[in-house]
């Protein structure tokens, strides 16, 4: 980078990459870290970019989805991506309306989960949409236990890579034009080790070094909010 004249390096991406640019910085060239994760599970941010983007992707199915389970009276397991992380399983599950979402970091009983789903139907439900996050368990041996405990058959949809692609939403765009112009104007100050971030509407930075080998915790009032919506 410096027989190119390369002066600083703007890396985007989570903790691997910004492990990366910490091994850079100590070589002598100026980094600064923009969190661009659909995992959403950098710590010093309220968001990654890909975040919102993935998340209306898998919203976009759960709707489709939900459709069939409607007219046809069924009841869908629908795996979303997050080996170890739930923030987007529970996005998804909270604004799509997921009667339970699973996810890698709380333990969970499917036998209270089926208990809930019960309920639902004997309230005249018709149907049952669980979002299960991938690393929270193994989505057919999970319909399997579903079914002998409540007799009803989970259809499983995984929703895969396609969560990864497409056109950005409105509010990635945004995030990205402001991360970007923030991590330029730093390293124009001469600033190095550091990553932006958004809390609110502020931009904030904070060092590099205080992020690499955390993770951004769930938004528990999210979970509990959940819960109450699809009692």
């Amino acid at each position: 980078m410096q027989r190119y004249g390369i002066e600083g390096l703007i890396v985007i991406g989570g903790d691997g990459s910004f492990r990366g640019a910490l091994e850079l910085e100590k070589r002598g060239m100026a980094v600064i870290g923009v969190p661009g994760t659909i995992d959403n599970d950098i710590p010093g941010t309220d968001a990654s970019i890909g975040f919102s983007t993935a998340v209306n992707t898998s919203i976009w199915a759960i709707n489709h989805i939900r459709d069939t389970a409607s007219s046809h009276q069924r009841n869908f397991l629908i795996e979303v991506m997050g080996r170890d992380s739930g923030q987007l399983a529970l996005a998804a599950g909270l604004a799509g309306g997921a009667e339970a979402v699973l996810l890698p970091e709380i333990p969970f009983d499917l036998r209270e989960i089926c208990d809930k789903i019960e309920m639902g139907h004997r309230r005249g439900k018709v149907h049952s949409i669980i979002v299960l996050a991938e690393g929270a368990g193994d989505a057919p041996e999970v319909a399997m236990k579903i079914k002998e405990i409540t007799g009803h058959e989970y259809k499983i949809t995984t929703i895969g890579h396609i969560q990864r692609g497409g056109s950005p939403d409105y509010s990635d765009r945004l995030l990205a034009a402001r991360l970007g112009n923030r991590a330029v104007t730093l390293l124009k100050e001469g600033e190095s080790g550091k990553m932006v971030g958004i809390r609110g509407e502020k931009v904030i930075v904070s060092a590099l070094k205080d992020i690499v080998g955390k993770k951004n915790p769930l938004p528990m009032g999210d979970y509990d909010l959940m819960n109450v919506l699809s009692i």
